[in-house]
């Protein structure tokens, strides 16, 4: 039944039902049925197909306007995604092939020769294979039931489950509207390394990846049980993954800190004022 149909039938359901009445009062009932007991009569038996009938169609118009409703949360799911994918299509896609295409330059220059092009071009196409898995994650169908931002953060955390041991766990409060678009790029991106950092170098068996609001901002923490790091010993080695989530924390003018606290390592990023938070910031993985 179209919303037109039922329209009409709320609109003349009760018109005719008061006709019907008022005919069949005064053509048969008035020899049983005073005028004043008939006029009683008249609005209980509107009330009663009101009950019978048109609540029926209420609740058909509730349903439509439910559908109608969910279509529209799948149609901005689904523009939110397509504009993040196309954002990182357009910007770190484009920019790997370019830094791929440098890379392959200077491999044919003296002067670089005995750097570790090797190790930063496996980098580089590591990371533009992530990237582009998100990207085609990001244009699958979604549960509008569940935050879109966050079902990147799971579908990040399921690859890495069907791939390694470890175990997950997800305490995510930070509310959507408080990231923009590049932010939620930059922010998996970050998320993505530190967990890849993880895998390969903590030896962990159980990782905790938190998101919160926070007074002057936001903050998300990701805490490993691994063996940790000397921050002093790693200052020496090429850790670009290290060097790629430093570089993203300071593009977007976020905190990103590192420490070591009750056996377990915490990798922070915080978008807040400074002089309002602290966090030790000296000290990257």
């Amino acid at each position: 039944m179209t919303y037109k149909q039922i329209k009409w039938l709320i609109l003349t359901i009760p018109t005719l039902t008061i006709g019907i009445w008022e005919y069949v009062r005064h053509e048969f009932l008035l020899p049983y049925i005073s005028m004043e007991f008939g006029n009683w009569l008249a609005p209980l038996l509107v009330l009663l197909v009101t009950i019978l009938f048109l609540t029926q169609l209420f609740t058909i118009i509730e349903h439509n306007q439910e559908e109608l409703n969910h279509a529209k949360a799948v149609q901005a799911v689904l523009e939110e995604r397509e504009k993040i994918a196309r954002e990182m299509h357009d910007g770190i896609a484009q920019s790997l092939f370019f830094l791929n295409a440098q890379i392959s330059r200077m491999e044919q220059m003296k002067p670089a020769e005995g750097l570790p092009l090797d190790k930063l071009k496996e980098s580089v196409h590591r990371t533009n294979d992530y990237v582009r898995q998100a990207i085609a994650n990001l244009r699958h169908v979604v549960d509008v039931d569940r935050n879109p931002w966050l079902q990147g953060v799971e579908s990040l955390m399921d690859e890495l489950r069907r791939e390694t041991d470890l175990e997950f766990e997800l305490q995510w409060d930070l509310p959507e509207q408080l990231l923009s678009s590049k932010e939620k790029v930059e922010l998996l991106a970050i998320i993505r390394e530190s967990l890849l950092n993880i895998h390969k170098h903590a030896n962990a068996t159980r990782v905790r990846v938190q998101a919160m609001a926070t007074e002057m901002g936001w903050l998300c923490r990701i805490t490993d049980n691994g063996k940790g790091f000397d921050p002093r010993a790693e200052a020496g080695k090429n850790r670009y993954g290290l060097k790629m989530m430093r570089d993203r924390a300071d593009q977007m003018i976020w905190l990103l800190g590192i420490e070591r606290k009750e056996k377990e390592t915490w990798v922070t990023i915080a978008k807040e004022d400074k002089q309002h938070v602290d966090i030790p910031h000296n000290d990257y993985r």
